[in-house]
């Protein structure tokens, strides 16, 4: 079964770069879409990024140009870089794999890592 965990949140300054990390510990992590979301204080949770099994990335319009997500499969981990971090990036970023089957579906969340961007 997936177990996510994420780390890497931190206090940092605006324009300032982070990198958040989300290890499987368990299941197929290769079939599953993974993606980041982001909830602030008061606000609904977003889906920041995504990067599917098979297919192109796609990101919020925010954080396009300044984030990039990947995959390393082998290592059964997924990265957020973020670069030039904004005050309105400070959130609780979660990371999520999900997938489809024939039948039925699959998600799973991690318990989340918080950022904070001070101006």
């Amino acid at each position: 079964q997936v177990q996510l965990v994420e780390s890497g949140g931190d206090l940092v300054q605006a324009g300032d770069s982070l990198t958040l990390t989300c290890v499987n510990s368990g299941g197929v992590f290769e079939l599953y879409d993974v993606a980041w979301h982001r909830q602030a204080p008061g606000m609904e949770r977003e889906m920041v990024a995504e990067i599917p099994a098979g297919g192109s990335r796609t990101y919020v319009d925010a954080v396009k140009g300044r984030f990039t997500i990947s995959r390393d499969n082998a290592k059964n981990t997924v990265t957020l870089q973020m670069n030039n971090l904004k005050p309105e990036d400070t959130a609780v970023y979660y990371c999520h794999a999900h997938r489809q089957g024939i039948t039925r579906g699959w998600e799973y969340w991690g318990q989340g890592t918080q950022v904070t961007v001070s101006s």
